[in-house]
């Protein structure tokens, strides 16, 4: 009897013909992201909460600090990060109960559908904040 590779008879994982590279792009985003993550969240932490007296800004004093566009920049970035990464932590942990390639493509495509609107959202958000006069 014929062993069958994870995830059924019709998964192939590695392949001579490089399908491998297929499956390890989302790893590789996961990793760098990750890092990532860890750099933009120390820098959030210290701009938001360790050098602001109290420990935290109220509404003012978000609005004057989201008026520096290299601020805007940054906690953009980190939206975007913050939202990658954890898609494509939940793509992992589905792709974990070896569905086949048609569900996870579809699972994919809903995935990128859910992260660009967190992302509008966060973006119309943070301009609905920084434009407050």
């Amino acid at each position: 009897m014929q062993e069958q590779p994870a995830g059924g008879p019709n998964r192939t994982r590695w392949t001579p013909s490089g399908e491998e590279q297929k499956h390890t792009w989302g790893w590789v985003l996961q990793a760098v992201t990750g890092m990532l993550v860890l750099l933009l969240v120390t820098l959030h932490m210290i701009a938001n909460h360790f050098v602001v007296q109290r420990g935290l800004r109220d509404f003012a004093a978000v609005v004057a600090y989201l008026s520096n566009p290299l601020v805007v920049v940054l906690e953009v970035l980190f939206l975007v990060v913050v939202t990658w990464h954890g898609l494509l932590g939940l793509r992992a942990v589905l792709f974990d109960f070896g569905f086949s390639r048609r569900v996870e493509s579809w699972i994919t495509r809903v995935l990128w559908v859910v992260g660009v609107a967190i992302v509008f959202y966060g973006l119309w958000l943070t301009w609905v904040i920084a434009s407050y006069h």
